[in-house]
């Protein structure tokens, strides 16, 4: 019966036995005895492997327990907070209220290779901002102890004082695990954008090359923040800039960063005062002609981008293009042989085009073969006339821009220490995004990057979302927020996004209904311990301590406490299931479900989530009968009769429905 019945997974993967599954499936000659033959490993890897322990790289005090930190599965869950969330039953939006290093965990299933853009401004480690629990190995126990959730010690509030000891390493301790979780999330042709100031600079670039390779490293943004200056220190010249260093997923998919040239020209007149544009135009339409294909930068080589060095074959009298591997042979008689662009930097031969064979030979009409005394050259043509690419360097929008952006919502401006402009996030989320955009931020502060999603939607009609990830901070007795209510971080970040929403709403006025639905709605979550008792055992449970959970299961294995929406929530997250499904309560033979509807409103899912009333075999038959894709019912639910369980699986396997407990 156990191949007919799914039992919902009780942690998040476990990350090193689904890498040691993976190897396994690649490399079997390296598993003996269950487990990965390193040596074995580096024999089949031959040159490609390191040798010894002299290498180049970034090391620490505590960097492997910060690896296993994220690779240590969690039974956490998220709680649905209704009275904190706008619009529940239509938006696609997100808040979490929670650590950010188990919310990443959590949601790793369903949004693997999912998100387009993250954004993060992480704490600056400038010796006062530094406010996460110590002991990263803890998960989700720190947490919850951090926030008076088990226990009534007291808020632990933690600052990393520059005199510290390990004051870098305790900062890379935080960095490492989160980052390496937020790469998993990415789409293959998603970036992120991480905000840091002089203090970490170095390691977080450092760090940034190990967990996303440093062939995917695309810029770093010279945020010019305070062009008056602002003295750091007793010596040396004023600071004006910050930085954002942008990865990308897959460096040779990621594209262009594109905006608007109007807008650019607006928003930073000092770096886009020159541009303008003539357009063409051919069949397709107007055009602008923009660089040649290939990529000036010389560390896009034959060696880093295999798949992007080639010769091109250009007919001239018809158009026809055809690629070829990189050849001293001319292979195609009666066509322009295009070969890569040489690299003279003495290291590898060819500088690497930006687009693939593919996409050379299926959008031929987007390049233009322009014929100079050198030879042919390829450019790119732009069919948004308007398009400018966008320049690493940032500047007229400064730090009081994002404190008017407070002020404007009609909230204290004193509530934010530094918020992000608005316009800062929304150029880039405009320039390395599509209209349809997921995009994640899990150090949401001030919720500037929610902020900045919807005002881009509601100018481009775009319809992008977003995950805002922020930490329950406590707020100080003298914060100006405590005066309205609010404890902590997580309360104003989520009253701003609020705040936000309506003004963004208001400044549509009429259009709405032009437009149809339009999101500036969020569903808020926070995150807690799981509800299910029987889930909250180790592996390193002793004999004693496990004798007397399994008598504690006897009555039930969820808690009394948790309603049907948390149960269902966090056994939907658990089968890889959306933070934004769009579930109904409905009756069907006499008894209440939950029903999770797909895309076209269909129901797929209907679960039974009452563990103290045992139904009846013709109220499951009943259930059973409406053929929802997949059925959820708790263990408990059949209160040990095994009868019951057994007709239920034969119902539910007669009517090809996908039987799961939980």
């Amino acid at each position: 019966m156990s191949d007919d019945i799914h039992d919902t997974p009780s942690t998040t993967p476990n990350f090193q036995t689904e890498l040691a599954a993976k190897l396994a499936e690649l490399a079997p000659e390296a598993i003996a005895d269950g487990k990965v033959d390193v040596v074995k490993l580096q024999e089949l890897l031959a040159t490609d492997a390191a040798e010894g322990n002299e290498r180049f790289g970034l090391f620490w005090p505590g960097k492997k327990r910060a690896l296993r930190a994220a690779q240590e599965p969690t039974s956490a869950t998220l709680r649905p907070d209704f009275d904190n969330s706008k619009n529940w039953e239509s938006t696609a939006n997100v808040f979490i209220e929670g650590d950010n290093l188990e919310a990443l965990k959590i949601l790793q299933k369903h949004y693997h290779n999912s998100v387009k853009l993250i954004y993060i401004d992480p704490p600056y480690n400038t010796g006062k901002d530094f406010v996460y629990p110590d002991n990263y190995s803890e998960g989700l126990g720190t947490y919850l102890e951090w926030t008076r959730q088990v226990s009534e010690e007291g808020k632990k509030l933690s600052t990393n004082a520059d005199t510290e000891g390990r004051y870098h390493s305790n900062w890379l301790n935080m960095m490492y695990p989160r980052l390496k979780l937020a790469r998993n999330l990415l789409t293959d042709d998603g970036v992120i954008f991480i905000s840091i100031d002089d203090h970490e600079y170095d390691n977080l670039k450092k760090l940034s090359d190990a967990v996303f390779g440093e062939a995917n490293y695309l810029n770093t943004f010279v945020w010019v923040s305070n062009l008056k200056g602002r003295q750091i220190s007793a010596s040396g010249a004023a600071g004006t800039k910050e930085y954002i260093l942008c990865y990308a997923r897959r460096g040779d998919e990621a594209g262009e960063f594109r905006a608007s040239g109007s807008k650019l020209k607006s928003l930073m007149p000092t770096v886009y005062k020159g541009f303008n544009y003539t357009a063409q135009t051919d069949e397709r339409g107007p055009y602008v002609l923009k660089n040649e294909l290939y990529n000036t930068n010389s560390a896009f080589n034959e060696v880093t981008r295999p798949n992007l060095v080639f010769d091109i074959y250009f007919d001239a009298s018809t158009g026809e293009v055809k690629t070829e591997p990189v050849s001293e042979v001319h292979v195609h008689p009666g066509f322009a042989k295009i070969p890569p662009k040489k690299n003279n930097n003495g290291t590898n031969k060819y500088h690497a085009f930006r687009w693939s064979t593919r996409k050379v030979l299926a959008e031929t009409h987007d390049l233009a073969f322009v014929e100079s005394p050198s030879g042919w050259k390829v450019f790119t043509k732009v069919r948004d006339v308007d398009s400018a690419a966008l320049k690493d360097v940032v500047m007229d929008m400064a730090t009081n821009e994002g404190i008017a952006d407070i002020g404007k919502l009609g909230l204290d401006a004193k509530w934010f220490d530094y918020p992000k402009p608005v316009n800062l996030i929304k150029l880039l989320v405009e320039s390395a995004t599509e209209s349809d955009s997921l995009v994640l931020d899990f150090f949401a502060g001030s919720g500037t990057t929610a902020h900045a999603v919807m005002q881009l939607n509601a100018e481009d009609g775009g319809n992008r979302r977003f995950i805002q990830v922020q930490l329950p901070e406590p707020l100080s007795d003298d914060h100006a927020a405590t005066s309205v209510g609010h404890e902590t971080i997580a309360n104003i970040s989520l009253a701003r996004i609020h705040a936000a929403g309506e003004a963004v709403s208001k400044s549509l006025d009429g259009q709405l209904t032009d437009r149809g639905y339009f999101d500036v709605g969020v569903r808020a979550y926070k995150l807690a311990d799981t509800n299910f008792s029987k889930w909250r055992v180790t592996n390193e449970i002793d004999v004693d301590a496990l004798q007397q959970h399994l008598l504690d299961l006897r009555d039930s294995s969820s808690s009394d406490d948790a309603t049907a929406d948390d149960l269902l929530v966090e056994i939907l997250l658990k089968q890889g299931y959306s933070l934004s499904e769009k579930i109904t309560t409905t009756v069907i033979g006499g008894v209440e479900l939950r029903a999770v509807h797909d895309a076209d409103g269909d129901v797929a899912v209907l679960a039974y989530l009452d563990e103290h009333t045992k139904p009846t075999l013709e109220q499951l038959r009943a259930i059973v009968d409406t053929q929802p894709t997949r059925m959820i019912i708790l263990e408990d639910a059949f209160q040990g009769d095994d009868e019951l369980k057994t007709n239920l699986v034969q119902l539910a396997k007669s009517k090809n429905v996908e039987l799961w407990t939980a």
